[in-house]
């Protein structure tokens, strides 16, 4: 099977040669650690670096894809700067407009694509009134040139016979929301101010709609992808009665387009404790989630009992038994055995790989998943 056969026959419950092998990926300080800690700083993949130590000898059939992007992001954005330094801080203004502080070894490049993990305080967001939500909405034309590849209706047609797998990323209502006025403001404003609430999200949802028109017009990629980080250990961050009534309606309107246009795939990130997110999803047309972290409760056992094939899943595999290794990282694997073999999931590293795992216990880690997934 070729990767885009194989991802979305795991994903649609279908019948793969091997379940994809897919470990999980590192930021900049994890990376440093693995070259301190035995990773060759020449090696440029090193998911491949780490099957290869682990035995694997079965073709890497992994290639990407011609890139086909569609650009969500504000025009124009806000000019990134270092607005203050402070003897253990400097205080900056990321591309989106947030002023926020940070640590001393990071930069606003760290806060534009998730560079390494960033601790920030943050201090003002971009909307904070009417005045500036009428500003920000100019930023986003859906119809602006240069949101798709110039050459988009030919890189469509070239990408039909694609052998890698075509996943485009789009951010939902929550998170977007979020980023304008900040995730405390937004909580109470569900609250406080619901009208407007109502208004930004019903903005968001037509541009999106607009924009993911345009994509579908010219290719048809076998995955839509929305990220919402709308819940944290233990619960969402707004009820499920307030998500099915301020959420739901665009997820579903997205979900009518996504699968009207051949799309197989219709998937949702979300960090924390996604339980009860989860039948709302189902309801939206929804049929792939990530990235299932244990830490906050997530049990994949559990949803598959609760969901059966209604949904499928990314990710789920523990980071804190990841960097524990040996028997730890074993036994975690042997846990999600049972929903390997039922279909409809595809196991790597529940959020992005931190740096307390070494990398010998990172290449056992892939040793052990590589047999599970019948690449060893």
């Amino acid at each position: 099977m070729q990767a885009r056969e194989r991802i979305l026959a795991t994903l649609s419950f279908g019948q793969p040669d091997r379940i994809p092998l897919r470990p999980g990926s590192a930021r900049k300080s994890t990376l440093e650690k693995w070259h301190a800690t035995g990773l060759d700083p020449a090696v440029k993949d090193y998911n491949l670096e780490a099957y290869r130590q682990a035995g694997g000898q079965l073709p890497w059939s992994e290639p990407g894809v011609k890139s086909f992007y569609a650009k969500e992001r504000m025009i124009p954005e806000f000019e990134e700067a270092v607005l203050e330094e402070k003897p253990n801080s400097r205080v900056v203004r990321d591309w989106k407009g947030n002023i926020c502080e940070i640590g001393k070894e990071f930069n606003p490049e760290y806060l534009r694509n998730a560079v390494d993990f960033v601790t920030r305080r943050w201090i003002k967001c971009p909307v904070e009134n009417r005045a500036d939500w009428a500003d920000m909405q100019k930023r986003y034309d859906a119809s602006a040139p240069q949101r798709l590849p110039p050459d988009a209706a030919e890189l469509g047609q070239s990408l039909k016979d694609r052998t890698g797998f075509l996943e485009l990323h789009f951010s939902g209502p929550f998170w977007q929301l979020r980023e304008w006025v900040g995730f405390e403001n937004l909580c109470t404003m569900f609250y406080d101010d619901p009208v407007l609430v109502r208004e930004m999200i019903v903005f968001w949802e037509n541009y999106i709609a607009a924009l993911l028109q345009r994509v579908l017009e010219n290719v048809v990629p076998d995955c839509v992808h929305f990220s919402e980080d709308m819940a944290y250990k233990g619960f969402s961050m707004i009820s499920p009665a307030m998500t099915r009534e301020f959420l739901l309606p665009t997820w579903k309107r997205w979900g009518e387009m996504v699968r009207g246009a051949g799309v197989p795939l219709y998937a949702m990130d979300s960090d924390g404790f996604i339980g009860e997110l989860i039948p709302l999803w189902i309801e939206a047309g929804i049929n792939v989630c990530d990235p299932i972290e244990v830490a906050a409760g997530n049990d994949l056992n559990e949803f598959r009992k609760q969901f059966g094939r209604n949904m499928a899943y990314r990710g789920g595999v523990d980071k804190r038994a990841m960097a524990k290794g040996g028997q730890v990282i074993e036994a975690e694997i042997a846990r999600l055995k049972p929903v390997m073999d039922a279909g409809g999931y595809l196991p790597s590293c529940d959020h992005g790989v931190p740096a307390d795992i070494a990398w010998p216990d990172y290449v056992h880690y892939v040793r052990t998943l590589a047999r599970a997934t019948g690449w060893l």
